[in-house]
């Protein structure tokens, strides 16, 4: 199986027992993720146009009970099950997404990873991507830097949005046609040098912070889609907001992300497609 030996964690990662954790866990997902892969796994749907399968389970279980062992007195707030609110303590709740990318990973696309962060009092204080397909290693800790497979981890340079490469969700959990998000899509294609919907936005955010995209944007999100990616997005140089320019927010169901230099930009169509 792929592990990440300790040569490849950085200093940092080493010294913080909740990052240690943190990588330990998502390596351990990726390692379920990959055996299981091509297995025939059983798939469910899970709400409209949504599926959650018996790896997903597998893997949340498996985070779960190793965080009940090490942290008996944090929470959990994952996408499969029930929260978690142990008695007396709610400063440290882990958010978990245990196959960030279902439809790709159950179609057999090399696009998927697990994603966990650690919210102390409200913020984000360290997050851990693993994309077990190409043995890479996300990680960030607040004020400490972001890193990928233990090398320091820094936004593009691209100061303009005809050149941006763009990802985006879009039409994620769409029900019905929201015809503001489908000419906001419209407008970034004809401004921007491409627009990538690769189908995990915990990846999505982890390439603007390591420079291969310049920009993200989404909505219809949960808080264990953007916490870790918005960490590592903001160790490594870069900005992210909510889709009206306002302060961003795990909980708030929207991102847009980039490497500062385009944000503006990106900000002036979302406003003239009337996006709030």
């Amino acid at each position: 199986m792929i592990k990440a030996p300790a040569s490849r964690l950085s200093p940092g990662e080493k010294s913080n027992t909740f990052l240690a954790a943190a990588i330990d866990a998502v390596i351990a997902a990726g390692e379920i993720q990959l055996a299981r892969l091509g297995t025939g796994f059983r798939v469910d749907p899970k709400g409209q146009r949504d599926i959650v399968t018996e790896v997903d389970l597998e893997v949340e279980r498996m985070l779960r009970a190793m965080l009940a062992q090490r942290f008996p007195d944090h929470g959990v707030l994952a996408e499969e099950m029930a929260e978690t609110h142990p008695v007396g303590v709610a400063s440290h709740r882990w958010l978990f997404d245990p196959i960030d990318g279902t439809v790709n990973y159950a179609h057999g696309l090399p696009f998927f990873c697990a994603s966990l962060a650690l919210e102390v009092d409200g913020e984000i204080a360290v997050a851990a991507v693993y994309d077990p397909s190409r043995q890479e290693l996300f990680t960030a800790e607040r004020n400490g830097g972001a890193w990928l497979n233990a090398q320091p981890l820094h936004v593009s340079t691209v100061d303009r949005l005809e050149d941006a490469v763009l990802g985006t969700g879009f039409p994620h959990g769409a029900g019905v046609r929201v015809h503001a998000m489908e000419n906001l899509l419209s407008e970034y294609a004809v401004r921007a040098r491409a627009i990538r919907r690769l189908g995990s936005a915990a990846l999505d955010l982890c390439y603007v912070a390591c420079g291969r995209m310049d920009g993200f944007w989404d909505r219809n999100l949960k808080p264990w889609d953007t916490a870790a990616g918005a960490l590592l997005v903001r160790e490594a140089g870069g900005t992210t907001t909510a889709l009206d320019g306002g302060p961003f927010s795990h909980e708030s169901g929207n991102a847009l992300a980039s490497n500062g230099r385009v944000h503006d930009e990106m900000l002036r169509v979302m406003r003239a497609a009337q996006i709030t």
